[in-house]
């Protein structure tokens, strides 16, 4: 049998420049999965739409060398110019670039705006294709409810989210389906709202998989200063889980943790008040943290019955080739295939919209923000995260 043919995709795409995330996932289809011109997924790239070209842009050299055609628009790059949709898919990168910020402090990437021209192409043409939104839905979240209600519109199948739930767990760790899990902290690090996203899509990626399944949100609130680790006193959060997630930190500095993040202003803690009493913390020790080998990125949880709590590091490989990102673009290259998205999109709308309470806590003083709107209830699947050897760092 001839083997099938590669899916035509088009990426729509804020900057394409060197680690950019345009780079390291699209590059991925155009390089091979560690940029080294062997394994590849099975898309190709035939279109792509720029929305800003930096100084170091490197689109239009790739174009030329991988025979595609950069379009002014986006719908141009989806019908390749004609009066058809005449793509297998999209890869919606709204990630890097120069954006206006919000009141919040949250830069206002345009993951809607790309979104709704990407769908109005599909409307137009009566005919809808798998698409990849690259890390959180929106900035906000009528926004990300929009779009997630206007793939069902149209039977879109959708794909979001980040690559720390695919990538290795060191030490391995599958919390089981329907686990007794009652309790968690998730270790977090970098800029608030940008890395934030990704400690929450590493805590849910675990969450989801306690008894019942996933069934939504009732509260959050961001404590910063003295007050974080005042509510850890209090036992908000465990002491002891913190403690599990600390230990597997790569590398912070030295002197006293409390002392070192209750002056900044990118430290914080964000309280997760799930509907069905199962609570949880995301730590941001900034100040405190450092990136380190493998980034920093830590889930600790502790399971009914047993005595130990589980932790375990989502290892990120950095620099070049940043393989778990290889993963997320088998993820992708499995719902380009199949058409059907390999976990639930649900997982990161609700990670959107804790992140937007999130950011509105923080930004009026730190109040409790309840959120009925995060009735959200979904079952997860059993999809598979990075094993075995970290590919070697190499130059490009």
């Amino acid at each position: 049998m001839p083997a099938p043919q590669p899916k035509r995709v088009a990426a729509i795409v804020t900057e394409y420049r060197r680690w950019s995330h345009a780079d390291v996932i699209v590059g991925k289809i155009l390089e091979g999965y560690l940029h080294d011109g062997k394994a590849f997924p099975r898309m190709r790239v035939v279109s792509m739409y720029v929305d800003q070209h930096p100084e170091r842009d490197l689109s239009r050299e790739l174009a030329k060398r991988h025979n595609f055609t950069i379009y002014d628009t986006i719908e141009g790059a989806l019908t390749l110019g004609r009066k058809e949709l005449a793509v297998d898919g999209v890869l919606s990168i709204g990630e890097h670039g120069r954006y206006p910020t919000n009141k919040r402090g949250q830069l206002l990437y345009p993951r809607r705006r790309f979104f709704e021209a990407i769908t109005n192409v599909f409307a137009r043409y009566k005919r809808a294709v798998p698409v990849f939104n690259d890390k959180h839905l929106s900035a906000e979240w009528a926004d990300a409810r929009w779009m997630v209600d206007r793939a069902r519109e149209l039977n879109v199948p959708l794909l979001a989210g980040s690559s720390v739930p695919v990538t290795w767990r060191r030490p391995v760790l599958r919390i089981p389906r329907n686990a007794e899990l009652v309790e968690a902290v998730q270790i977090g690090y970098g800029p608030f709202e940008g890395y934030g996203f990704h400690a929450l899509e590493g805590l849910q990626c675990m969450a989801e998989r306690r008894r019942g399944g996933e069934s939504g949100v009732r509260s959050v609130q961001c404590l910063q200063g003295e007050e974080m680790w005042r509510a850890m006193d209090r036992g908000v959060f465990s002491r002891e889980l913190l403690d599990s997630a600390l230990a597997l930190v790569p590398a912070h500095a030295q002197g006293d943790i409390r002392k070192l993040t209750v002056s900044s202003a990118d430290a914080g803690v964000f309280l997760v008040d799930y509907r069905d009493n199962f609570k949880a913390a995301v730590v941001m020790p900034n100040g405190w943290i450092h990136e380190g080998d493998g980034g920093a990125f830590i889930f600790a949880g502790r399971i009914r019955g047993q005595d130990r709590p589980v932790a375990t590091l989502f290892y990120l490989q950095q620099p070049d080739p940043f393989a778990h990102f290889a993963y997320l673009v088998r993820a992708i290259d499995a719902m380009m295939k199949s058409g059907h998205p390999p976990y639930p999109v649900e997982r990161t709308l609700l990670t959107t919209g804790i992140l937007d309470a999130v950011m509105t806590s923080k930004a009026e003083k730190n109040r409790r923000v309840d959120t009925p709107h995060l009735n959200i209830r979904y079952t997860p699947t059993e999809w598979a995260f990075a094993t075995g050897p970290v590919p070697a760092a190499i130059k490009r």
